[in-house]
C-alpha cells in the first residue's frame, strides 16, 4: 500500500520544489544570537524573533542553569495531576500584573493556546469574527469550534462592523486578531476595535506574541499601546519571542475565563506542564523588562536605520514601526534565490512564500533585533542591494 502513497508524496514535494516553495531547514552550530554558524561559516542572522536579544543574555541562562537544579528538568505530567510547581504559579501571577490580566493560565506553545480557547468557550449558539490574516494558530482554533465563523478583511473597521452585525443573533460574539501581523508588521487597531466591540456587544481577543516585551509602556503590548488593556477579555502570547526565545506560550484574560479553561481547555489538560526551567527564566526575563527601556530604544533605532536604509536604496519595504520589516520580492522563486545570495554574503534571512503569504506575494521577511549594531545593519542593507545586482545580471 505505501509504495503509491510514497509516490503521491514525492511528486507533491517534487511540485513544491518545482513552484520554488520548498522550505529547507538550515542549521546553525551556536547559540541564538545577532549573528550564527552555519555550516558556511558565520552569518548575521536577520530573521530570528528574538527582538531584545534576550535569548544568549547570561541572566537568563544563569537563572535556567539554577532552575535545573532546583526544580528539575521535567515534570512527566500534567498540571492537574501532579504537574504544578511553585515556579509555574508564580510565572502566571507575573505575567497577569505585567499584561494587566485578572489571571493567567500556562501552555506549552501559543498555537497550542489559542488552539485551546474557542472550543472551550464557544459553541453552536456563538459566533466568533477573525481577521483575514490572523495567525494559522487562530485558525486551526477557530476550526475545533463549533461557532459559527466570520472573516473580515485584515484591519478594514467597516467590514468587521458589517460581519458584527451579521452575528447579532448568536449568543456570545467573540472578536479575534493578532495584535501585530506577523507576516507584514501591521498593527492591528485596538481601540477602534473595542469600540465596536462595545457597540455590539462582543467580546475581544488578541495574539500579542509579536508585540509583548518591546512595544506599548514597559512592553505591554498592543493593548496597552493603544490604552485598552482593561477591554480586551482574553490575551494570548508566547515565551518564545521576545520573552526569551524558548519555548512556552498563555492566555491572560478574564478570572472566568482562565478557571474554565483550567477544567475544559484540552492542550492544556491532555500536555505535559511547560518545562521549570523555561518557567524560571521566563521569570527572570521579566525582571529585565523592568529596566529594558534602553534596549526597546535601541531596537527602535535599528528598525528605523533598516528601513529607512532599505527605502534608499530603492527596495519595496512594507510601511510601518514595528522591527518586522518585509522586503517584497512578489515571485517566489526569486524570493528563495535572494535569499541564497544573501546567504552567500554573510546574512541569514529567509524567503516567505505561499501558502505562509498570499500567491504572488513572497517576501523576504527581516526581523531586526537590540541585539544586532548599526554596523551589522548597514552591512546588511549593502549586502541586500550587491544580491540584487546579482540576480539582475
Amino acid at each position: 500500500m505505501y509504495a503509491n502513497v510514497r509516490d503521491d508524496l514525492q511528486k507533491t514535494l517534487d511540485e513544491i520544489k518545482e513552484a520554488g516553495l520548498f522550505k529547507p531547514e538550515r542549521v546553525i552550530s551556536t547559540p541564538q544570537s545577532a549573528s550564527v554558524s552555519v555550516p558556511s561559516g558565520d552569518v548575521l542572522n536577520f530573521c530570528a524573533n528574538n527582538y531584545l536579544g534576550l535569548a544568549d543574555h547570561p541572566e537568563v541562562i544563569a537563572a535556567a542553569k539554577d532552575a535545573l537544579d532546583r526544580w528539575g528538568y521535567g515534570m512527566a505530567s500534567v498540571r492537574f495531576i501532579c504537574g504544578t510547581q511553585d515556579v509555574h504559579k508564580e510565572l502566571e501571577g507575573r505575567l497577569s500584573a505585567f499584561l494587566g490580566q485578572e489571571d493567567t493560565i500556562l501552555y506549552s506553545s501559543c498555537f497550542d493556546a489559542n488552539g485551546g480557547v474557542f472550543e472551550t468557550l464557544l459553541d453552536a449558539q456563538d459566533a466568533v469574527i477573525s481577521d483575514a490574516l490572523n495567525h494559522a494558530s487562530i485558525i486551526d482554533g477557530i476550526r475545533l469550534s463549533k461557532a459559527a465563523r466570520f472573516r473580515y478583511a485584515n484591519r478594514d473597521m467597516a467590514d468587521l462592523e458589517a460581519k458584527l452585525k451579521e452575528a447579532s443573533g448568536a449568543r456570545r460574539r467573540l472578536i479575534v486578531t493578532d495584535g501585530v501581523f506577523s507576516m507584514d508588521g501591521y498593527i492591528a487597531p485596538l481601540q477602534e476595535i473595542c469600540d465596536l466591540a462595545d457597540r455590539y456587544d462582543a467580546m475581544v481577543m488578541v495574539d500579542d506574541s509579536h508585540a509583548v516585551g518591546f512595544t506599548g509602556p514597559g512592553g505591554a503590548g498592543t493593548p496597552a499601546l493603544h490604552g485598552v488593556s482593561d477591554r480586551v477579555d482574553i490575551i494570548t502570547g508566547t515565551l518564545g519571542k521576545a520573552l526569551g526565545g524558548a519555548s512556552g506560550g498563555y492566555v491572560a484574560a478574564r478570572a472566568e475565563i482562565v478557571a474554565l479553561l483550567r477544567q475544559r481547555s484540552r492542550p492544556y489538560l491532555f500536555s505535559n506542564s511547560l518545562a521549570p526551567v523555561i518557567a524560571a527564566a521566563s521569570l527572570k526575563v521579566l525582571d529585565l523588562l523592568e529596566s529594558a527601556g534602553d534596549l526597546r530604544e535601541k531596537l527602535a533605532a535599528n528598525t528605523k536605520l533598516f528601513r529607512t536604509r532599505m527605502t534608499e536604496a530603492g527596495f519595496e519595504i512594507l510601511p510601518g514601526e514595528h522591527p518586522i520589516a518585509p522586503v517584497m520580492i512578489g515571485d517566489a522563486a526569486e524570493a528563495a534565490r535572494m535569499a541564497e545570495l544573501l546567504l552567500e554574503r554573510g546574512v541569514y534571512v529567509i524567503g516567505f512564500s505561499y501558502p505562509v503569504v498570499p500567491m504572488g506575494a513572497a517576501r523576504i521577511r527581516v526581523q531586526l533585533s537590540a541585539a544586532h549594531s548599526t554596523e551589522d545593519i548597514e552591512k546588511t542593507v549593502a549586502a541586500f542591494v550587491d544580491a540584487r545586482a546579482a540576480m539582475r545580471a
